[in-house]
Order: structure tokens, then C-alpha cells, then sequence
């Protein structure tokens, strides 16, 4: 009898063990970032009407609204955008293209979290790049408040952290004060001829505020994006632009997916990778100097 029980408990130890290794879950997430107004485009130029900076404004805003799935199991994840065909008429292709270049690309992001690594494969002007670095550690504070999340349980955490100057959607418009100051500074914006640019408009914070919300009842280490380090599945991320909700939650399911990291690329850390970018960025900016609206470009203006 002994003897059984004994077996009887190695068999039941064996298929937890078998359970834990074969976990494998599916998120599918929302992200929703808030489009800007695009004001200092239109200033002093007339070509662009008020129904033309409302219908870029709307595209812009669609463009910023994806859908991403994310596979995980207890150590790894993969999360990568769903990807959408245009609607019959419109034809938004190349805008997607540009806009996604300057927020780093599609491409997968892998998490390693017993590693502490990722690796996410980007392209960017027409270029492949394969990022391999560490993951970022929050320092999460662990709050009280409580609210449910598609029926489970979530915890919420909130941490600061530095905001990337590569990542498009860090870009916040700049309030009436520092737009004051910055006229002082300069001259030649308060008087005869001047320039508005895209950057007079808005500006990249040091560092933004996470508020994120986890549920213990999927006890892993993962959430979308880069974000990790909470005791369960992080369902929501809120950075004050652009918000990340899971609307879907299938574990265990039949078919597995295959959570790998990617390997195409020119390797690269996320640091130079961030650098090539905002050198690329400047490029831009300058090879637009001159144009008369184009876009993030100065925009003359005569008084």
C-alpha cells in the first residue's frame, strides 16, 4: 500500500512537473495612442485647410490604434502586431510605412525573463536591425487598488521610467508657457519672418510615469511590450499617451506557438540603435528645412 501511494504521488509530481513545462498562454492587446494635434503644420500656411489637418489628424489616429498578440509561457514571450488591410479606398500604405519607421517598426519582440534579455527585430529607413539587450527593471511600487480585467483579478503597479527619444509616440505638445520661453530664446521667432517646426509644437519628457495593472491568477512574469517584472500577467500599461488593454486571454490552448526569439537583422544594442535613429531623425528634419509645409518641416510665417 505503501509502496503505491508512493508511485501514486511520483506519477501526480511528474504531470505538475509535465503541466508547468507545457504552459503556454495567448494575450491579445489594444493599444491606443492619443494622435496629435497638428497645429503648427497648418499655422501661417495656406495651402493646408482646416478639413486637410482633420482628415491627416484622422489617419494618423487610425494608424495609432494596433492590435498585438502576445504568446508567452513561463519564461519566454513573443508580442507582435496583427497586421490590418487597408480599407477599399483608402490608401494609407506608404503613411504606415513612414509612421512605423519613426516608431521603430513592426517586427517581434522577444522576453527572456529568466535571462533578463529581449531581442526585437526593427526596421527603419529601409533598414533591418536586430536589437539584443537587457530588459529594463522597473522599480514597481505594488498599490492596493483592485478593478477587474476581462473577468480576472488585477493588482495595480506604477514605476517611472526614461522615455525614448527614438519612440514616436513619447512626443508631447508643449505648453503655452515653454512655447513663450522658447520665443524669448530665439530672436528671430518674435519678429518679421519665422519659422514654425514640428519640434517648436512638441517635446520629449525625461522621464514618463507607468501605471500598470497585473493579475496573480496567470502567475507569470510577462506583460506586453518591453514590460515585465510584476508577480502575474500585466494586462493593462498606461503611460499617458498611449494605453495597452488586453481584450483576450486563451490558455493552454491545442495548438502551440512557437516562442523564439527572431534572428534577421544587423545586431545591435538598443543605446546605438536609439542613437542611429535620432541622428536619422535630424536628417530629416534638415533635408525639410526650406519647404513651405511640408509636414514636420519649418512652415514660414510673415508678420
Amino acid at each position: 500500500m505503501k509502496k503505491l501511494s508512493y508511485y501514486l504521488f511520483l506519477m501526480l509530481a511528474f504531470s505538475q512537473a509535465q503541466a508547468q513545462k507545457d504552459f503556454q498562454g495567448m494575450a491579445v492587446y489594444e493599444s491606443k495612442t492619443q494622435a496629435p494635434k497638428l497645429e503648427g503644420m497648418r499655422n501661417g500656411n495656406r495651402d493646408i485647410t482646416p478639413e486637410m489637418q482633420k482628415t491627416m489628424e484622422d489617419r494618423m489616429k487610425q494608424m495609432l490604434e494596433k492590435t498585438f498578440i502576445l504568446n508567452f509561457d513561463k519564461t519566454a514571450s513573443i508580442y507582435k502586431e496583427e497586421e490590418k488591410l487597408d480599407a477599399p479606398g483608402q490608401q494609407n500604405g506608404g503613411m504606415r510605412i513612414m509612421m512605423n519607421s519613426f516608431m521603430g517598426g513592426g517586427g517581434t519582440f522577444y522576453k527572456d525573463v529568466k535571462a533578463k534579455s529581449y531581442t526585437v527585430d526593427k526596421e527603419f529607413m529601409g533598414k533591418e536591425f536586430l536589437v539584443v539587450d537587457s530588459l529594463p527593471k522597473l522599480n514597481w511600487k505594488l498599490e492596493t487598488e483592485t478593478k477587474l480585467i476581462g473577468g480576472y483579478n488585477c493588482y495595480k503597479a506604477t514605476a517611472v521610467k526614461e522615455a525614448s527619444k527614438s519612440d514616436f509616440r513619447n512626443f508631447r505638445p508643449k505648453n503655452n508657457d515653454d512655447k513663450k520661453d522658447d520665443k524669448k530664446d530665439d530672436p528671430k521667432k518674435t519678429s518679421g519672418e519665422t519659422k514654425t517646426n514640428f519640434e517648436d509644437n512638441f517635446e520629449i519628457p525625461k522621464e514618463i510615469v507607468i501605471t500598470a495593472w497585473y493579475t496573480p491568477e496567470i502567475p507569470v512574469n510577462q506583460g506586453p511590450e518591453n514590460y515585465w517584472g510584476l508577480p502575474g500577467l500585466i494586462l493593462e500599461v498606461n503611460d499617458g499617451k498611449t494605453v495597452i488593454l488586453c481584450s483576450k486571454i486563451v490558455l493552454n490552448a491545442k495548438e502551440k506557438a512557437v516562442i523564439k526569439a527572431p534572428s534577421k537583422g544587423k545586431v545591435i544594442s538598443q543605446k546605438d540603435y536609439d542613437e542611429t535613429v535620432i541622428k536619422k531623425m535630424e536628417e530629416f528634419r534638415e533635408m525639410n528645412r526650406g519647404r513651405n509645409g511640408g509636414g514636420p518641416g519649418p512652415v514660414m510665417i510673415r508678420r
